[in-house]
């Protein structure tokens, strides 16, 4: 048989390399994990079939009542779109095997079927799909079936809701002998076009938080927590089209230990704010620093503003060409930058400013921990590349007399 070489997004290859025991992926809709875990669950079981091992795979979620709920139909386009694994398996209405009979699928719902999955002998590799809604007791059951030697766990899931046992199980605190990938639709190179057609039209007509959930693998947050909740979009936009504003805007944030550098360019035309380009690093040396300013175009020609807290880096930086001078702050300014900030008619993020939307939707007031209410206090993370936008429109926001108040209305106390 020959065997040729397969396709899996190059940001999921590193999952399905090296010696680990859960291999994991989470994002949003169209980032082809699903698929590519599904092929991978094949490749595994021709390796186990060619070494002479013999075993199950089981597929799993937490609720499935018939196949037609399962991750059959996935396996099996998967093995159909591979001719040679496609000459190594026997698919069936109902099963999905090796042909040499060693290596069989099995497929089951958690919820209601894990005291029979535990008489499953030799899982060789247990696939969870859907795996957000699994539960700590779950988890805490399987782990310990899939007991073989070398025996591995896969887990994929798009992120709904911070805190799921899913998610703090491999994301938040992931074993030490785990990989975890997060996969979005721009990390898909076959991406379909007809998905980026439900993609545009979900960015225009959705709200932030939905859109980053369904597409981005944001969790599904409450969007009143967001500071800058319904106010921006990422889209894209002609590269000159600067060339209509007064000017262009440079804002920088300088980063504390393992707090990121940043540098954003941005401008204002017709009521709106447009971020143009970012450069974002962790851990940039003071010596590197003009390179890493220099991949913006013009960093060198314009006026930068940047966090006066480093007045040291911004003397370094004038040495080194930059015309760049510490932006004013005072008691209440992230809050009145915040209102300035809102009170344009959009905010558009160009889509290769990847931190920027990121942070842009975990941008958050803070929630009490007890009663989930949102409260009139920002959060101090998730605002390195936004402080560099605020810093930007430094002379543009002002000292309002009410300052440390101006947050939205619907947030504060009656």
């Amino acid at each position: 048989m020959t065997v040729a070489r397969i396709e899996i997004p190059p940001k999921l290859i590193p999952a399905f390399e090296g010696n680990y025991r859960y291999r994991c992926s989470h994002g949003g809709r169209g980032s082809a994990k699903t698929r590519t875990f599904a092929l991978m669950t094949a490749i595994r079981g021709y390796m186990a079939a060619m070494n002479g091992q013999s075993g199950v795979i089981l597929c799993a979620r937490e609720y499935m009542n018939s196949l037609e709920e399962s991750s059959m139909e996935e396996v099996k386009q998967a093995i159909r779109s591979v001719p040679w694994l496609n000459d190594f398996y026997e698919l069936g209405e109902k099963y999905i095997r090796t042909k040499c009979r060693s290596v069989n699928y099995v497929f089951a719902g958690l919820r209601h079927n894990l005291d029979s999955i535990k008489s499953k002998a030799r899982i060789l590799i247990a696939w969870v799909d859907e795996a957000e809604s699994v539960s700590e007791i779950a988890w805490t059951k399987l782990t310990p079936t899939v007991r073989e030697a070398g025996s591995e766990i896969w887990v994929t899931w798009n992120p709904e809701r911070d805190g799921s046992a899913t998610d703090k199980r491999f994301r938040k605190n992931p074993p030490d002998n785990a990989i975890v990938v997060e996969m979005n639709y721009g990390d898909n190179p076959w991406f379909p076009s007809v998905l980026e057609e439900e993609r545009l039209s979900d960015q225009e007509r959705l709200d932030s938080a939905t859109y980053a959930w369904i597409w981005e693998g944001a969790y599904l947050e409450n969007s009143d927590k967001q500071v800058l909740a319904n106010k921006y979009v990422v889209k894209s936009f002609p590269d000159d089209l600067w060339q209509k504003a007064d000017r262009l805007l440079f804002g920088a944030d300088f980063g504390f230990a393992k707090d990121p550098n940043t540098l954003l360019r941005q401008f204002i035309l017709d009521d709106c704010l447009y971020i143009e380009y970012e450069v974002y690093g962790v851990g940039v040396e003071l010596d590197h620093m003009p390179a890493f300013y220099d991949k913006i175009p013009e960093s060198r020609k314009w006026p930068i503003k940047a966090d006066s807290a480093r007045p040291e880096t911004i003397s370094y930086l004038k040495r080194q060409g930059f015309n760049i001078s510490a932006a004013k702050k005072w008691q209440g300014s992230v809050e009145d930058g915040i209102t300035y900030l809102r009170g344009f008619k959009k905010i558009i993020i160009h889509p290769r400013c990847k931190e920027t939307a990121k942070e842009a939707r975990l941008y958050s007031y803070k929630t009490d921990r007890i009663t989930g209410e949102v409260l009139p206090v920002i959060e101090d993370k998730n605002n390195h590349c936004w402080d560099a936008v605020r810093y930007g429109l430094d002379g543009y926001i002002t000292q309002k007399s009410n300052a440390g108040l101006l947050v939205p209305k619907r947030l504060l106390r009656r």
